[in-house]
């Protein structure tokens, strides 16, 4: 890869260094367009010598190309035999060396079609590339055109070509031929000829410019010899007469040229001179016949490419309607590619366009072709063999269709669009630099040659609609330039040198992006770049000194455009946007020194500017990316931040600057009274070399209250924290608040600050004073984070003699002021020993301490008649003994004082060391804030392994032993525990249950699965008895929930539970558990005779009575009753389910018997509407007219009073309409289904089967040609097509219900779950055909499902109805109502005698109605489509 970048920039410089030549000499047509502003590539291919490998290119090597008569004599619609795939199926690796992903027009890719024309907006080139190219009008060659067309009758201009003349070719049959310096050398022909000929429709200059070829709009052709004006030939029978010169092009032969007519025929011309007599011979290339070509384009090779191996074929390209053909002149004439370019446009131009480019070292053509909105660019080589090779590079995708392609060197294009707006298109990145209207040029158009109507208009309607935007002879590139003919004038396109294109941005006052265009030359990564040669470090300094002179232009244009004085925001805005950019860039540039000098001093003018400016400089501080600023920067930085009150800013800038050349002082002053205390001790340290001043500072402000014990401030707990940060960074050898101390002062710094802190009185101490006040003081501010820093402080210390003393002398201090002090709290103190602990605990330990001490502090920790501070005291004496400091004690007393001050954490730690599991338990049962974790402990010790059955089996006892108090503290926690463990002592559980609330607690949480706690009641194995206990508590201590758990319990016995409901009268209950037991009767006699005393109660109330039933109560009662008759109805013969029913309407009915009809019930019509709702229950199960001849046998009723049960009777025969009309409802609509979905399978079974093809889709053969095999042709429903005979072959057979079934080779083989198709097939015969049909594999019942065996008795379809079925039932979306009839039935007709009930939901039983998108939607049925 940086080969190919080193490469790249050698073309880039080539190109540049020409290109800048041709600005500089101005546009006079001098000697520049003599030369060619190309890549000098012989000196490039000798930086490199790198083979490539062949292989890197995907197109195969062809043997044999076709002939030029076989693509002449080929349809346009038959399958070339050699062509270069769509573009936009291929994936070829092979790409472009310089090609890289970056910011494109579109990307690369070959999705939909219709997303290639993206209508979106790309980003402002102008402010990323600025102006790439300068145009012109060329004012001698246009006032000369117009002038003609007056003073000599010369026309329009039609053509124009440029070599190093330009040639005009105008309508009336003149060609004006223009000089350098833009004057009119020769006017050649005439308007008589022009009358005869026509206009000039094309024009070439050949490559010495010697000769020029005009062709006419009527077919003629003339060639002039351009040094003396002479007519060399009059050429009229080239080509078939009557057909327009749409193309006339030398090539680099000057002997042999190529004309392209409005036939859409190519004619090669051979010019010959035998015995002083010239003459032209004419070969037809390819004919119009066979495909219209419109556009031709040879491949030209500069003089310096004259020895290419590529130039002895003298290639042609051609654009057709159709597609793209390249092809060799020489030394034979024979086609090397053919591309199809797919479905597009019909009214887009096709574009071709040659260039030679550098791919991985090497020089070859490239060429650009394009109709519509893709451009595709193919890279032609000769390999070794003499063989020409095509490789496909990265298209690109526009989102314009295109009218013109013009390559202005290897990296740049331009193209046109239909809305003639030019694109400069960077190739290898696809990224657009610039888009420029040219409209003005009013650009001519060659659509009056393609329609040909100087002749008649004789063409066909597809090339008069691609003529219409075409305009191939209007532009001409000659040198990096690119001529635009318009009908009044000729306008220039070039690309401007680098200092052109960003003195054009400053022209505009785009200040920045002239600066951002710059550095983009700077680092070597902007496009088109002209101007720029030689080393990178040499074009570097060209542009930095550019730069440099914009900067200080943006300086003084910013203090010459400030606003107004006085309006402080305004101007401080201008400055922003003006001065951040000039200071970006001079860091960006490395000059410092520049900024600091005459940039700083320009802008300190403007006190606003200068203020801007230092506060720029912040960012860079902060990153470190900006160091060594002058004293006098610095300086006003600081003052500039302290007048804004930016205090923090100033702290966060000090310590990232080199201070030492100011005023040191000063400094440390304006940080104390700013409390900048990290800016104070940085100063110190890096100005002074002074680490102790700060601390002795910082200790002045927290001492004092600490001393006093007086609660600090933030602001001091603040400083407090940064000395500790500050005094572990010192000891550590690291600087503060950043960095690192230099090592030479490691040692001393080190030592220094442990003198300081080990004191025994400070500098300027009272009397008063307590000895060692800096340990003291920083004891008291935070005992833990202080004892850190010492850990860490030892961890870093060397084993030497001082460090010891060091270490030993601190400690001792340590001890002297904590142990020798009642000021400091049990945790301090536990601190500090937890400290030592850890300490004499290490392996190297060297320190000594007195074992006394520990003693002293575990007395003063579990000291019993100090109360406050329990809990703290009991924790710090745990993390002391975890530190290694139980070493100092002695168990026995420590396990003692310990019970007493009951730290029972701390008698866990020892107990744990001893395996004394089953004590560990009483620890948690008394300590009330563990309590609750005692039952995770037990399971832990019981389940987890490496403890042994000893332990287990004392924890288990301890734990039995308490029980009581387990299931009082957790019912369910101890119930679980019991189960999980030691299920099959449960009984000897419950015998030490004593008291009965708690045995139920525990029962119910062992039994109850509600209760959050899941036990397995098969592996319990509890026994009835235990059951039947557990409801009797129930019974005795929540007899409203004894029917909810009786659902949910399992084992227990029907008959001793009855007796047990029974014993405590819970009537609701033993009607609950008859019912399960199947004494429906009884169960409903209880129920009865519950609502018959709660009526009577409610119907003879009077005002004496206390408690009287609600009706609510009755109604309850009453739903309950109805809902037991409900449930057991379906299994009761007729006289069984009367036997229910008309008691139950009887005792409703009694109490209105009994009510009087003139003094009637409060509740009575209360009482009317429940014996409704018992009548509408009843309906569904006893037929009417029993339900009315037993009201009329009633002899109240009997005898005239009927009009009391008047509603009753009414509401029934509602009922009854209302079932009717729906019955009836619901048979019409099945009519109809049936109806529909009868047609439907008529219509299935009839319709015929209709292949896709008429060949074998194994064999390949067509059905006919295979009869010699076997007579059969079977076709399959999903269109493909076999010989029977090739499918035996593959095993394409499957066998159902003992019949051999096809099944289709293709769908079967890509189905890759092995699924067998589903497409049905017919055998056709030659005079009969027998259809078979195989069945859907869903359709299938399996080995033991019931309904096989019933097979016999039900009527089966034969596989063609069920290949209709399946079709029909497909048209449904959703499940059809015959489906879900059908399941109705099924359901109906099983044991069970609910439709909904979840007895059949078993994993194999797949329900409609269990699909949660099952909706019932009565609508008409769904209407096929023909």
């Amino acid at each position: 890869m940086e080969n190919e970048a080193e490469h790249e920039n050698v073309e880039q410089n080539l190109y540049a260094k020409t290109a800048e030549e041709e600005l500089n000499k101005s546009f006079n047509l001098d000697a520049s367009l003599s030369k060619f502003s190309y890549i000098d590539l012989d000196k490039e291919l000798e930086f490199k010598n790198d083979l490539i490998d062949d292989k890197e290119f995907d197109i195969p090597q062809v043997d044999t190309p076709p002939t030029l008569e076989s693509i002449l004599n080929e349809t346009d619609d038959e399958d070339e035999s050699f062509v270069l795939e769509d573009p936009t199926l291929l994936n070829i690796d092979t790409i472009d060396s310089h090609s890289y992903d970056t910011s494109s027009v579109a990307s690369s890719d070959s999705g939909d079609r219709t997303n290639l024309k993206r209508k979106k907006k790309l980003p402002d080139s102008f402010s990323l590339h600025g102006s790439v190219m300068r145009h012109s009008l060329l004012k001698g060659i246009s006032a000369q055109i117009v002038s003609a067309a007056d003073k000599v009758d010369a026309g329009l201009p039609t053509a124009i070509a440029v070599s190093s003349l330009i040639a005009v070719g105008t309508s009336h049959g003149l060609a004006l031929i223009f000089d350098q310096n833009q004057a009119l050398r020769l006017c050649l022909g005439s308007t008589s000829v022009g009358g005869q000929y026509g206009a000039i429709s094309a024009l070439s200059i050949n490559s010495d410019c010697s000769r020029l070829l005009c062709g006419f709009a009527k077919g003629q052709i003339t060639m002039w010899d351009l040094a003396s004006g002479k007519l060399l030939r009059s050429i009229t029978d080239a080509h078939p007469p009557g057909t327009a010169i749409l193309h006339i092009k030398f090539t680099d032969d000057p002997t042999l040229a190529v004309c392209n007519d409005s036939g859409g025929s190519v004619f090669e011309l051979t010019f010959k001179r035998v015995m002083g007599v010239r003459t032209c011979e004419s070969r037809c290339l390819f004919s119009g016949s066979k495909g219209e070509v419109c556009c031709i384009e040879p491949l030209h090779s500069k003089p310096e490419l004259k020895d290419h191996p590529i130039t002895q074929f003298s290639l042609l390209a051609m654009a057709s309607l159709t597609k793209i053909l390249v092809i060799g002149l020489k030394p034979s004439l024979k086609v090397w590619m053919t591309f199809p370019y797919g479905r597009m446009d019909p009214s887009s131009v096709p574009l071709l366009a040659w260039h030679f480019v550098s791919v991985h070292n090497y020089v070859n053509p490239m060429l650009a072709f394009c109709r519509g909105d893709v451009v595709h660019f193919l890279l032609v080589k000769r390999d070794e063999s003499g063989a020409i090779h095509v490789t496909k590079q990265k298209h690109l995708h526009l989102y314009y269709d295109l009218i013109n392609f013009t390559w202005l060197n290897s990296r740049t294009v331009v193209l046109l669009d239909s809305v003639e707006k030019l694109h400069v298109i960077d190739r290898q990145t696809q990224e657009e630099l610039e888009t420029v209207e040219i409209s003005e040029v009013q650009l001519v158009y060659n659509s009056s040659h393609f329609k040909s109507l100087a002749t008649g208009g004789n063409v066909s309607q597809a090339l008069a609609l691609v003529g219409e935007k075409a305009c191939y002879q209007s532009i001409s590139s000659y040198g990096g330039q690119i001529f635009y003919l318009g009908t009044k004038s000729v306008y220039v396109m070039m690309l401007r040198s680098w200092r052109e294109r960003v003195d054009h941005l400053l022209k505009q006052d785009c200040l920045t992006e002239a600066l951002g265009l710059a550095w983009s030359f700077h680092e070597g990564r902007a496009k088109a770049v002209v101007g720029l040669s030689g080393e990178a470090s040499k074009r570097k300094a060209v542009v930095a000194d550019r730069m440099v002179e914009i900067l200080f232009h943006c300086a003084d244009r910013a203090l010459k455009k400030c606003p107004e004085q006085g309006k402080m925001q305004v101007m401080e805005q201008h400055f922003q946007d003006t001065v951040p950019v000039i200071v970006d860039y001079c860091l960006l540039l490395q000059r410092k020194d520049l900024l600091f000098s005459q940039m700083y001093d320009k802008l300190s003018e403007n006190s606003v500017a200068k203020g801007v400016f230092l506060e720029c400089l912040e960012p860079y501080i902060l990153s470190d990316k900006l160091v060594g600023i002058t004293p006098q920067v610095m300086k006003d930085l600081i003052i500039h931040f302290q007048d804004k009150s930016l205090m923090d800013d100033v702290e966060a800038l000090i310590v990232h600057m080199d201070i030492t050349s100011l005023d040191i002082q000063q400094v440390v002053l304006m940080c104390w009274e700013n409390r900048l205390y990290d800016a104070m001790i940085y100063v110190y340290n890096r100005g002074m070399n002074e680490f102790i001043s700060p601390m002795e500072k910082l200790f002045r402000v927290i001492a004092p209250p600490l001393n006093v014990g007086k609660t600090l401030t933030d602001e001091q707990v603040i400083m407090g924290n940064k000395l500790l940060v500050y005094i572990s960074c010192c000891l550590a050898g690291r600087a503060y608040p950043l960095g690192d101390i230099p090592e030479d002062l490691v040692p001393l710094v080190k030592n220094q600050v442990f003198e300081f802190l080990i004191r025994l009185h400070s500098a300027e101490a009272s009397p008063e004073e307590e000895i060692y006040p800096y340990v003291r003081t920083l004891l008291h501010f935070d005992t833990r984070e202080f004892l850190n820093v010492l850990a860490l402080t030892f961890e870093d210390f060397k084993n030497d003699k001082q460090a010891v003393e060091y270490q030993q002398r601190i400690v001792d201090i340590l001890l002297k002021v904590m142990v020798e002090n009642s000021d400091f709290t049990p945790s301090q103190v536990g601190c500090l020993f937890t400290f030592l602990a850890r300490q004499l605990a290490k392996p190297d330990n060297t320190l000594f301490v007195n074992r006394t001490l520990f003693d002293q502090v575990l007395e003063f920790l579990c000291s019993p008649d100090d109360d406050s501070r329990h809990s703290e005291r009991q924790q710090v004496l745990l993390e002391l003994l975890q530190a290694g400091g139980i070493v100092q004690f002695e168990e026995t007393r420590l396990i003692r004082m310990a019970e007493k001050a009951e730290f029972y954490q701390i008698c866990e730690f020892m107990y744990e060391r001893e395996h004394q599991y089953d004590k560990i338990i009483d620890c948690y049962l008394r300590d009330p804030l563990r309590e609750e974790e005692v039952f995770n402990y037990i399971h832990n010790i019981l389940s987890i392994p490496g403890h042994s059955a000893e332990e287990k089996q004392s924890v288990w006892q301890k734990a039995m032993d308490h029980i009581e108090e387990l299931v009082s503290l957790k019912p369910c926690k101890a119930a679980e525990l019991v189960a999980t463990h030691f299920s099959e002592q449960i009984e000897t559980v419950i015998k030490k249950l004593r008291d009965q609330i708690l045995l139920f607690k525990f029962l119910r949480s062992l039994l109850d699965p509600r209760e959050g706690f899941h036990i397995n009641q098969e592996l319990l194995q509890i026994s009835p008895s235990v059951t039947e206990q557990f409801i009797e508590l129930l019974c005795q201590f929540n007899p409203s929930q004894v029917i909810e758990t009786l659902q949910v319990l399992e084992s227990y016995r029907l008959e001793e539970t009855i007796q047990i409901t029974q014993k405590y009268q819970l009537q609701e209950v033993t009607a609950y558990l008859l019912e399960k037991k199947g004494d429906v009767h009884g169960a409903f006699l209880i129920m009865l005779t519950r609502l018959q005393s709660k009526l009577q109660e409610l119907t003879h109330q009077d005002e004496n009575t206390k408690e009287v039933p609600s009706l609510k109560d009755v109604e309850g009662t009453m739903v309950e009753t109805i809902a037991l008759c409900q449930r057991n109805s379906h299994n009761l013969n007729q006289q069984q389910r009367e036997a229910l029913w008309f008691p139950l309407l009887e005792a409703m009915m009694a109490p209105q018997k009994l009510s009087s009809s003139t003094a009637p019930h409060i509740h009575a019509e209360a009482l009317k509407s429940l014996t409704m709702q018992v009548l509408n229950s009843m309906a569904a199960f006893i037929a009417l007219p029993s339900i009315l001849q037993r009201i009329l046998q009633d002899p109240v009723y009997g005898k005239g009073k009927l009009g009391e049960i008047q509603g009753l009777i009414l509401g029934m025969l509602d009922t009854f309409n209302y079932e009717q009309t729906l019955l009836e409802t619901t048979t019409s609509l099945l009519n109809q289904d049936l109806h529909w979905s009868l047609c439907n399978l008529r219509a299935s079974v009839t319709r015929g089967l209709n292949p896709k093809q008429d060949y074998c889709s194994v064999c390949l053969q067509q059905y006919k040609r295979h009869q010699e095999m076997s007579d059969e042709i079977i076709v399959f429903s999903c269109g493909h097509l076999y010989h029977s005979f090739c499918l035996q072959n593959k095993e394409c057979t499957i066998e159902i219900e003992g019949q051999s079934r096809w099944t289709c080779y293709k769908c079967n083989s890509s189905n890759k779950a092995g699924k067998l198709s589903e497409n049905s097939s017919e055998i056709k015969k030659e005079r009969t055909s027998s259809p078979q049909v195989k069945m859907s594999p869903s359709c299938h019942p399996s080995k033991g499902d019931p309904a096989v065996k019933k097979a016999t008795s039900e009527p089966v379809l034969d596989p063609q109805q069920i290949q209709a079925f399946d079709q029909l039932c497909h048209l449904y979306r959703g499940s059809s109502r015959l489906a879900l009839l059908t399941e109705l039935s099924q359901n109906r007709s099983s044991e069970s005698y609910r439709p909904f009930s979840g007895s059949q939901s078993g994993p194999a039983f797949n329900s409609i109605f269990q699909n949660e998108n099952f909706q019932l939607q009565l609508v008409p049925p769904p209407v096929t489509e023909d």
